[in-house]
């Protein structure tokens, strides 16, 4: 048959872990590293592929192009 049976025995480190894991948010402490890695990952890097889709929008256009033509348009 298919399936655990009742003789299953479960790893008690692997219990702890998955507790650990679901209840992450009650055990989190804001660290210089934390504060750091979310300043880098919700403000720079987005602020960085903002500038540079900025700076290149309208630039290229691979629609329509044949062989040997440039994708810059301007």
């Amino acid at each position: 048959m298919a399936g655990p049976s009742k003789s299953l025995i479960l790893d008690p480190a692997l219990q702890k872990y998955y507790e650990l894991n679901a209840n992450r948010y009650k055990y989190f402490r804001w660290t210089p590293r934390n504060a750091w890695l979310t300043l880098v990952y919700v403000g720079i890097v987005p602020g960085i592929l903002g500038y540079v889709a900025y700076k290149t929008e309208g630039k290229y256009d691979p629609r329509g192009k044949r062989r040997g033509d440039t994708i810059a348009e301007w």
